[in-house]
């Protein structure tokens, strides 16, 4: 079983900066390229628009993770005009390593959630909190959270869970490596994610 106490004191010790080097920055933008399967070296000019979204979100926590106001600003100033253009809402220092937004669209996440290495996400999605309160979901490593999945309120996901489409979680999984689906979302498998996951090691 998993350990959700654990879990939310793992993640939320991440409540310190999660990039604060060039190393930690070049081990990101790795990690996140592998988890969208990209293998080239570059974004394409005229494509890989969430690829190039990404890069620009980890350059932008690791400049404002070093107070360089200059390049702060100036990555932040490009990360929000993306953001509308894509429909993202994704604030700085959420995600660990390994992000993968998989579509173009909606993807609102709190900027008091906490979220594991290697996550997959899908357009329509909402990591969020309720009524004004600061504390919002703390998710595991290697989550799969698919199209239309609402995550809502003060919860901990396990590590290996994967959501289905259109679930409303808003009761912590505490069982590492199943699926869970419906409204509200409940088990309803014992597969884990991996299935939707690239490996980023």
């Amino acid at each position: 079983m998993y350990a959700g106490s654990k879990s939310r004191k793992r993640i939320c010790d991440k409540d310190k900066l999660m990039i604060e080097n060039k190393e930690q920055l070049q081990d990101y933008l790795l990690a996140d390229k592998k988890a969208l399967g990209i293998k080239r070296k570059r974004p394409k000019i005229l494509s890989d628009e969430i690829w190039r979204y990404e890069r620009i979100l980890r350059y932008t926590e690791y400049y404002s993770n070093k107070r360089m106001r200059i390049q702060s600003a100036i990555h932040r100033y490009r990360l929000k005009q993306l953001s509308v253009k894509y429909g993202f809402s994704i604030p700085l220092n959420v995600f660990d390593a390994g992000l993968a937004i998989v579509h173009l669209g909606p993807v609102i996440v709190s900027p008091y959630a906490k979220v594991g290495k290697n996550c997959r996400i899908q357009a329509m999605t909402v990591i969020g909190a309720t009524n004004g309160e600061t504390r919002a979901p703390v998710i595991g490593d290697n989550v799969y959270i698919s199209t239309g999945a609402k995550l809502i309120g003060n919860i901990s996901i396990a590590d290996g869970t994967a959501i289905g489409a259109g679930a409303v979680v808003v009761k912590s999984i505490q069982e590492k490596n199943i699926t869970v689906g419906g409204v509200p979302a409940k088990k309803i498998s014992d597969n884990s994610s991996a299935i939707h996951l690239q490996n980023i090691r």
